[in-house]
């Protein structure tokens, strides 16, 4: 037990929180690319000397995982002699560190204090660039970057950028947001410095051990409250990268104040709906925080009751050279199977099934307007799953991803696209005691030909579903239109599409929760007295009435 003040070590952690809060809020304000500036699509984390977790910002918990390895990678590959101020290393590649996908790209600069490494402030951005690509074997789906020097004395080094950039389709934009990555961790070091200077660099220390210990203690005692037993749960997973569907199921284990989770899965898949390992840790952890501390510090405390296991070469821990760009369907159906699980032990904790897709829009082609090859990416939200007391909140991202809406505005000014409908489903949400949140539909029209579109999403085919009752949530529906707005039965999953046609959105809602008969009076939802569900397949087994 340390025997530093409790109330000093709470202080250090909240200044740990607000320095990779205030680097998440600078890496924004200073890059150029939208899919970062408007839609916030990355994450900043402090970590101790070791390389664990100290504190992350609240962005996407997912990309937790695309940090966790990088510290690690790059002390295999450097000697401390090798690892000086003023250095800063990337890394992207899922199966050697440093990443979960190969857009999501690391920098990581160690922290130094009287010529002592005492942290690593890091950050990671969504770099919406590797369009057009195939997805049978990750070395399709753009550059691998294992963890190497980037930059030597802030200055970034010409070479590697060149390597990097030359395999890129929108090099502009790659440059201003590797120097707004760049100086978002410098602003790190800084703080980390001016805090190391205030208390001394072993109280830092010493605090973040008691911080990671704390997080342990909560965790625990958050277990020790679920009824010990094994509970488990399946459910369908389908996407338009593969036919029909696949079944996913855990087994789920609570001893005392630890849990035991095993997965089964499918051999890894031809596409890239795979997810490494470390992928499959972070959803974990994210699943059962929401279950048993919402509030708990996020930190590598949380990870030590917690144990994990899926065959390896699975699709929810594959190993080389599977593709994983769209790892992140695999793991919104990862929170349903833990939240399903759970459901059974701790029913008021757990809610319904949320839209259960990150429904992610890219198009690429070139702007008629200035001659240059652009990329668009967005990630569509919808239903959250209602919960025993409150209603699921309507078109929003839930559980592993967190980013923003791209505003119209901004995205018809930067793009030659314009947004013709942009609403919430009214119907998609399952009605229940408290009725799930409700999904999105948004139709894009193009501008120009020889635009190349794809739409990846989950839950085309099942039904997100509902519990104790409530009913489930409508399907994700997604339609290539025309120039006069009629369907043209074609693919969104890959799509050359040419000015007047469009791709309308429609995303799925969420399940609810209790019989729909118990629900207050007055609080029925426009939703429920105008809509109707569409027919689809069944809630899956596993889904409780």
């Amino acid at each position: 037990m340390s025997t530093l003040d409790p109330v000093q070590v709470e202080v250090i952690g909240s200044a740990l929180a607000s320095i990779s809060e205030e680097m998440g809020e600078m890496l924004v304000k200073a890059s150029y690319s939208p899919n970062i500036k408007e839609r916030r699509d990355c994450t900043t984390c402090v970590f101790d000397a070791q390389g664990r977790a100290l504190a992350q910002a609240e962005h996407i918990p997912l990309h937790l995982g695309s940090l966790m390895g990088i510290v690690a990678a790059i002390t295999e590959r450097y000697g401390p002699e090798d690892i000086h101020d003023g250095d800063t290393f990337v890394g992207n590649d899922p199966h050697t560190g440093g990443g979960t996908h190969l857009p999501d790209i690391v920098l990581a600069t160690p922290v130094f204090v009287d010529g002592e490494l005492v942290a690593w402030v890091t950050n990671l951005a969504h770099h919406a660039d590797f369009v057009d690509r195939t997805h049978a074997h990750i070395f399709q789906e753009g550059i691998r970057i294992p963890a190497v020097r980037f930059a030597r004395n802030w200055e970034i080094e010409r070479d590697v950028l060149d390597l990097i950039l030359l395999n890129c389709q929108v090099p502009r934009e790659r440059v201003a947001d590797f120097r707004a990555q760049l100086a978002a961790n410098r602003l790190g070091v800084r703080r980390v410095r001016e805090l190391c200077a205030r208390y001394g660099a072993d109280t830092i220390a010493a605090a973040g051990a008691e911080l990671m210990d704390y997080t342990e203690r909560m965790i625990r005692a958050g277990i020790a409250e679920i009824p010990d037993g094994v509970y488990s749960f399946r459910d369908l997973f389908d996407s338009d990268e593969h036919e029909g569907e696949l079944e996913l199921g855990v087994r789920l284990e609570v001893r005392g104040d630890e849990m035991v989770l095993d997965f089964d899965a499918p051999p890894q898949q031809p596409n890239s709906l795979n997810m490494v390992f470390t992928a499959l840790q972070v959803t974990v952890f994210y699943a059962v925080k929401t279950v048993v501390g919402p509030d708990v510090p996020a930190n590598d405390g949380m990870f030590r009751p917690l144990t994990v296991r899926a065959p390896r070469g699975s699709l929810l821990n594959c190993t080389p050279p599977a593709a994983v760009n769209n790892r992140i369907l695999a793991c919104q159906r990862v929170v349903d199977l833990v939240h399903g699980a759970l459901a059974q032990a701790v029913p008021d904790r757990v809610i319904a099934a949320g839209n259960g897709a990150v429904t992610a829009c890219t198009f690429s082609g070139t702007d008629p307007r200035t001659g240059e090859f652009y990329v668009y990416l967005e990630t569509i939200g919808g239903g959250m799953g209602a919960g025993a007391h409150h209603d699921g909140l309507d078109g929003v991202q839930v559980h592993m991803t967190n980013t923003s809406n791209l505003p119209i505005e901004c995205l018809e000014s930067e793009y030659p696209l314009t947004v013709e409908r942009y609403e919430l489903i009214d119907g998609s949400g399952g009605a229940g005691r408290s009725r799930g949140g409700m999904g999105i539909r948004r139709t894009l029209r193009i501008e120009h030909d020889d635009c190349r579109a794809e739409v990846s999403t989950s839950r085309l085919l099942s039904r997100p579903w509902g519990l104790f009752g409530g009913e489930p949530g409508a399907s994700t529906h997604i339609d290539v239109l025309d120039a006069a707005g009629r369907d043209t039965g074609r693919s969104s999953s890959a799509v050359t599409l040419h000015a007047g046609e469009a791709i309308d959105v429609h995303t799925a809602g969420a399940g609810g929760y209790g019989p729909a008969a118990e629900r207050a009076p007055g609080a029925v939802a426009a939703d429920e007295r105008d809509g109707r569900l569409p027919s689809s397949t069944p809630a899956p087994e596993g889904a409780l009435a």
